[in-house]
């Protein structure tokens, strides 16, 4: 019995260590956006949870269509999202939900580069990105 405690005890501490390994990657990503942001625009005044959520959830008309990153993610980016075209699975956008999501900043960065795109029809500044990651960061 005491051999499963102590292995039970040290899956929960590995998976407490991924989580929260991401959360700091995701955070320092944040951090080096509002850096530029900073750079780009002396009168920022650094991120903003709130907006980045709005960013999230904020509709735009695309080819005819009403389309908003929730429209994949879902309003929750813990829960698990579903492409709105293929149908495909999409895993969590927020990193308490999900310890892969900023592991690799490389692909990150092309998926902001790919969804920007996509959704508003240009890249996405530092600061939404910022932002946006700070509002990720907030969800639980």
């Amino acid at each position: 019995m005491r051999k499963i405690s102590i292995g039970l005890f040290a899956a929960l501490a590995l998976v407490a260590f991924g989580a929260q390994a991401d959360q700091a990657s995701a955070q320092k990503l944040a951090d080096k956006y509002a850096a530029i942001a900073k750079n780009i625009d002396p009168a920022s005044k650094g991120l903003s949870a709130d907006d980045g959520k709005a960013f999230f959830n904020r509709e735009l008309t695309i080819r005819g269509k009403q389309i908003a990153c929730a429209s994949c993610h879902t309003t929750n980016p813990a829960d698990h999202g579903k492409h709105a075209v293929t149908g495909k699975k999409i895993e969590p956008l927020a990193p308490a939900a999900n310890a892969k999501r900023f592991s690799n900043i490389d692909k990150v960065e092309k998926n902001f580069e790919k969804h920007c795109l996509d959704i508003i029809g240009r890249d996405c500044t530092a600061q939404e990105k910022g932002n946006f990651i700070a509002y990720l960061l907030t969800v639980k």
